[in-house]
């Protein structure tokens, strides 16, 4: 069943989270540690990050230096399809433009077409440590790009403009969006107009950019249902488990933390103190979110997994 088809069916607040692909040459049975942690809530799909490969230099033995693509993370199609048929639970892959060419795309669909897996979030992907000096043809821009490419492949229509038999069970997906506006949008209303353009083009339905405000996401729901932005707009929750993502995460996710919480965290002083204070202020925050009736709550557990299990517990 479609992640769209999964929220709309479920009566209370859904439960779903998302999931780091185990580090290169590492067992996938820690991804399955954290499933099995939070099973018990009934999540209705997982998702699975996509982290493109990234270039380091490293000094040969003669002395000169060598530019090396490495790519840390396994790509999340084999693991999308492992949790799929282990656990039964709808796998939604992370696809994303950067760091993945075109043609990686085309062939990423190719093979979720032939396991089953047909969920995705279509992502533009972190660009910072990306050598922009490649070929940017080969790479899309844009997410909405990325999509345009998933809705011809929908057709029957390759990257090459040639044709071919469509999938019997054509691709659905979900994309972004940022409570507190993209990084690089000049202003919300440009913001807002290119997420009106995700959702004319297909995007069945959108998940927040974390944020630890809830009267940002209840201002930002407004704005989208006003526009004539009708999806879910699923709230994309994470607890903080370390006393320096005070300053962190702001910089980071470019979200902003209420001036009570960040003072709480500020008290702390140590990272136990500020995790149990980072599960308090999640779990109050959830319950509002759960309260105003939101469709889901998706889980960022990336060192937090601890977190999210103390929170859902409280709340489902």
């Amino acid at each position: 069943m479609k992640v769209i088809d999964l929220i709309r069916n479920n009566k209370n607040t859904a439960f779903s989270f998302e999931i780091l692909p185990p580090l290169k040459g590492n067992s996938i049975q820690k991804v399955y540690n954290v499933i099995d942690k939070l099973r018990e809530f009934d999540p209705k799909y997982i998702n699975i990050t996509s982290h493109h490969s990234e270039f380091i230099y490293k000094t040969l033995p003669d002395g000169n230096i060598q530019k090396v693509n490495i790519r840390k993370r396994p790509g999340s199609v084999a693991i999308a399809s492992a949790i799929q048929n282990k656990y039964g639970i709808t796998a939604v892959p992370h696809i994303i433009c950067k760091g993945f060419t075109k043609d990686e795309t085309e062939y990423a669909l190719i093979d979720l077409n032939f396991l089953g897996v047909y969920d995705l979030l279509l992502l533009r992907g972190d660009i910072k440590t990306l050598d922009t000096s490649t070929n940017t043809g080969q790479y899309h821009e844009h997410a909405t790009d990325l999509q345009q490419q998933v809705n011809n492949f929908n057709n029957g229509i390759a990257i090459d403009g040639s044709t071919f038999e469509a999938n019997e069970t054509p691709f659905s997906y979900g994309m972004a969006c940022y409570p507190e506006k993209h990084e690089e949008a000049p202003n919300m209303d440009s913001d807002i107009f290119y997420l009106k353009e995700k959702v004319k083009n297909g995007a069945d339905y959108l998940v927040t950019q974390m944020f630890f405000d809830n009267k940002k996401y209840y201002a930002f729901v407004d704005r989208c249902r006003a526009e004539g932005i009708t999806v879910p707009i699923i709230p994309g929750i994470k607890p903080v488990v370390f006393k320096n993502q005070l300053t962190v995460l702001p910089k980071i996710f470019r979200s902003e933390i209420p001036e009570p919480f960040a003072t709480e965290l500020s008290k702390c002083k140590n990272d136990k103190e500020a995790e149990e204070v980072g599960v308090e202020w999640c779990i109050q925050q959830c319950k509002d979110l759960i309260a105003h009736g939101v469709p889901s709550l998706h889980f960022y557990t990336m060192m937090a997994s601890n977190s999210v299990y103390r929170v859902a517990k409280e709340i489902y």
